[in-house]
């Protein structure tokens, strides 16, 4: 992976801070031997002070080419890199400066290889002032590899001159130095497998600047952006594509599998037990049922049911490929490796400590076994009562023929439904309420679906419904469970399971056992699966495994995946509320990690990307190019 190296010692001003100007002007490319000839005796004695003075040279790419392969050429590049790396102490020894003093010279620009702010520089004169300097002059080392300093353009001095000149405010601000007292000269040294430049740097005015572990990161930081940035834009430009155009597999692996976990059905015994635990608990917990509100043994216990839940393989393979992304961006900024923390550590993934919470806090109220229903509560065999409105509906729903041809359709089932025609008012208002070839508007739904009413069971019942929506202009829950006992008491069956759950909101089991009973006897496999689940708690009524296991099987044989999963764990301690809870959260965190992919693209990728185009377009205005005029697309409004 491309990377800038940066390193930011300093010395005190005055005779060692001149000699290292003088060397860094004057010193030349070093000269390689041709051929793999060994190291000498010299250099090998050299290397063997060096590492024992300097141990941290032991770490250095350079170290590892002659470690492998100890010829004279990596001898010399390995030597060279460790002295420059380690100015102000190699001064004081006379075995060092003699390999310095007698070491070939630098590239030159002119006479010799110092540049800066001015086109000449008069190296006596920089040499002198250094020499009177009181203040500490830091001596950056900025190198590529050498692979990468050739493709990008970084292997000769007058482009690390320019990159630098335009920057030397940015870094005068990192150093704290006001830029009109901001001094600073560099060489550049294209030798080895990191060509390199040597920037001194100092204060001439009052200010004496300093340089903190955050103001070498800025400057790497905005070094690495300008450097990098055709490949950086290419990876944010990656980041932020649709995901049928994703270029980058972990992304889309990613993606995939967050979908897995918000459809997917798990079993995780521990994180039940340890969710019923954290249950109880909250209950007796004073203040905010939020984790950065919690007391520090609850905050644990949060911590260890999403750890316990990453161990799930859809979690583990999802934060594995989100990881990879994030590394991904983390090797340009860094020389470190990012640090690979449990997922209840991640601070990215904050979102999960609340979603186990509200799990817990809603344990015996959870449910969604009927997040499929909308497929079966509203069939079509309805129309059987109007053979016109059944031939119009199926022109309208059929994708296969003309647009223009299926809008005449609902222009005809417009004029039925103004005529009177219940029908035509029912699937009227399917089409204000679901699109799409009528704009959704839930007003006018509410609208045809009340004139259907007053006669069609189907049509109280798809009312029932849509006044429980959330949607504060048709939300009416009084009225909605009036349109449902009515549709209920006609015998509708669907409309029987929506009434039962929301009578047992309010605790009237008694009065919602007999519909839910009437639901699942008419083979409603979601009444089936909650009748049964209802007899396995025992909480309202009593339990009876028999019953439990009767309705439950009853809801599997066609399909129903809860309902499977609980008869298999029949003979396990958990009760369906965890089971269901532990899901619940599943599918929460497979939804958290689509938002964090989408956000990395969407916020910070377009923050980050968005400063990095400007900057890139200001430089290319300073230099008479034009500025791009198009900008990118991302994900768009995508609702999940």
């Amino acid at each position: 992976m491309a990377r800038l190296i940066l390193k930011s010692p300093f010395i005190k001003g005055g005779k060692n801070a001149s000699g290292h100007a003088r060397y860094i002007a004057t010193r030349e490319r070093v000269e390689l031997v041709p051929g793999g000839r060994p190291a000498t005796q010299k250099q090998a004695q050299l290397i063997a002070s060096l590492t024992k003075d300097f141990p941290d040279a032991k770490k250095l790419s350079e170290h590892d080419s002659y470690r492998d392969s100890p010829t004279k050429v990596n001898a010399s590049v390995f030597i060279t890199r460790t002295l420059e790396d380690n100015w102000s102490d190699v001064q004081q020894s006379d075995i060092y400066a003699e390999y310095i003093a007698t070491r070939p010279r630098v590239e030159r620009i002119g006479s010799h290889g110092l540049f800066g702010d001015e086109d000449y520089v008069d190296l006596k004169k920089v040499t002198e002032e250094l020499q009177t300097c009181e203040k500490n002059v830091w001596m950056h080392i900025i190198s590529l590899k050498r692979e990468d300093a050739a493709r990008l353009g970084y292997d000769n001095a007058r482009t690390w001159r320019n990159l630098l000149r335009t920057h030397r405010n940015d870094i005068a601000a990192a150093m704290n130095i006001p830029p009109n007292e901001f001094r600073w000269y560099a060489a550049f040294h294209n030798e080895g497998d990191h060509p390199h430049v040597h920037m001194m740097a100092w204060s001439a005015g009052d200010a004496p600047g300093y340089l903190s572990p955050a103001g070498i990161q800025k400057i790497k930081s905005m070094l690495t952006n300008d450097i990098f940035r055709q490949e950086m834009l290419h990876v944010y430009e990656r980041k932020r594509q649709s995901r049928d155009e994703l270029a980058a597999e972990a992304r889309r692996a990613m993606l995939e599998l967050a979908d897995e976990m918000r459809w997917g059905v798990c079993e995780h015994p521990e994180a039940e037990q340890m969710l019923l635990s954290l249950s109880r608990e909250l209950k007796n917990a004073k203040g905010k049922k939020q984790y950065g509100y919690l007391p520090k043994r609850m905050k644990k216990q949060v911590d260890e049911i999403v750890d316990q839940l990453a161990r799930l393989p859809s979690v583990q393979k999802c934060y594995e490929k989100w990881l990879e992304l994030q590394h991904e961006v983390n090797e340009f900024y860094s020389d470190k490796p990012m640090e690979r923390v449990p997922l209840s550590q991640q601070k990215e993934f904050r979102a999960i400590h609340n979603a186990v919470i509200q799990a817990a806090l809603r344990l015996e109220h959870l449910t969604f076994e009927d997040r499929n229903m909308a497929r079966y509560d509203e069939p079509d065999d309805i129309l059987q009562g109007s053979e016109i409105c059944g031939r119009i509906w199926s022109v309208v729903c059929d994708d296969s023929l003309p647009l223009d041809l299926r809008d005449e359709g609902v222009e005809r089932l417009r004029t039925q439904a103004e005529d009177g025609e219940p029908y035509a008012q029912l699937l009227l208002g399917r089409l204000y309420r679901d699109g799409p070839l009528l704009t959704p508007d839930w007003v006018e739904a509410r609208y045809w679906f009340e004139q259907a009413a007053q006669s069609l069971p189907d049509a109280q019942y798809a009312l029932g419904k849509l006044l429980l929506a959330d949607d504060a202009e048709v939300h009416d829950r009084e009225q909605s469970i009036r349109w449902l006992t009515r549709a209920t008491e006609s015998g509708h069956e669907f409309a029987a399971y929506r009434l039962t759950k929301e009578l047992l909101k309010d605790g009237n089991v008694t009065e919602a056992l007999p519909w839910l009973t009437m639901s699942a006897e008419a083979d409603n496999p979601y009444a089936e699966y909650l009748l049964g689940k209802l007899y396995w708690e025992g909480e309202d009524i009593s339990q009876d495994m028999g019953q439990a296991v009767y309705w439950l099987t009853q809801a599997a044989e066609p399909g129903h995946a809860h309902a499977q999963i609980l008869l298999e764990r029949q003979d396990r301690s958990s009760l369906p509320s965890a089971i269901l809870a532990v899901n619940s959260l599943l599918h929460s965190i497979g939804q958290i990690f689509r938002n964090n992919a989408r956000t990395m693209d969407s916020t910070r990728g377009q923050h980050t990307d968005h400063k990095l185009r400007r900057r890139i377009q200001e430089k290319k205005i300073a230099m008479g190019h034009r500025p791009d005029n198009h900008e990118e697309q991302g994900w768009g409004g995508m609702t999940m």
